[in-house]
């Protein structure tokens, strides 16, 4: 309780080692967190319950590539649910419609950061939240995301391959490629969840921090709002 009450209401919490956000929920009071720990302990018994203070802000998410010395990014992708909605939960836009430069170059400066510190090899996912217009970090992930497919379509950059030869000892910029942000598409790219309510219908369907989706399309033209059509 001291926790949550020293970090102010709302809170995110949920069970350390889950996946996709399992048991992951927003709580607004002491009551609300009592009740919350009661049926977290039931999930995951030996390892603490993790409290973060909860940002309702915009969500942005980043797939770098980095060899060890080079980091390539690839885009960034913007995304149109409220903060807290799992990423695999949210509409990704790429390239993002609604983000100053400013706050781009942040993010660029921030993603190659962390690629370097964590001294990686290959694939790392970066999730933020703008809130305020700061850029605050959500969690990294040393590892190939579930958007790695979306963004090597549509930037035409073979990720997964060029993550394989970085492992592999291979170097960025002998394979043509320079540091920071690959230059932006022109046209809109959009990738939509896809969800089995009418088949599972036994699960809530309100989105949260849990995720829910069992797949995704996506949709690309020129204009903004007219992607939405092409999925």
């Amino acid at each position: 309780m001291e926790t949550a009450q020293s970090l102010g209401y709302p809170v995110l919490v949920r069970p350390s080692y889950v996946l996709g956000g399992r048991a992951m929920e927003i709580v607004y009071s002491d009551s609300e967190l009592l009740s919350y720990m009661t049926e977290a302990v039931k999930i995951n018994p030996d390892h603490p319950v993790l409290i973060d203070r909860y940002m309702l802000g915009k969500e942005v998410e980043v797939d770098a590539i980095c060899d060890g010395e080079t980091v390539l990014i690839p885009g960034i992708m913007e995304h149109v649910e409220r903060a807290g909605v799992h990423s695999g939960d949210s509409i990704a836009v790429y390239p993002p419609q609604y983000l100053s430069q400013d706050l781009k170059d942040k993010i660029t400066e921030i993603t190659i950061k962390i690629a370097k510190e964590l001294n990686t090899r290959g694939l790392v996912n970066i999730q933020f939240v703008i809130y305020k217009n700061e850029v605050y970090v959500i969690e990294v992930n040393p590892r190939s995301s579930r958007t790695v497919p979306f963004l090597s379509k549509v930037t035409g950059i073979p990720m997964a391959n060029l993550a394989t030869q970085a492992i592999m000892g291979g170097k960025l910029k002998e394979l043509g490629y320079e540091e920071g942000m690959w230059p932006e598409s022109e046209h809109v790219s959009v990738k939509v969840p896809v969800f089995s309510f009418a088949k599972l219908r036994r699960v809530e369907p309100t989105l949260g921090p849990e995720m829910k989706s069992t797949g995704e399309v996506m949709g690309r033209d020129v204009k903004y709002a007219k992607r939405f059509t092409k999925v």
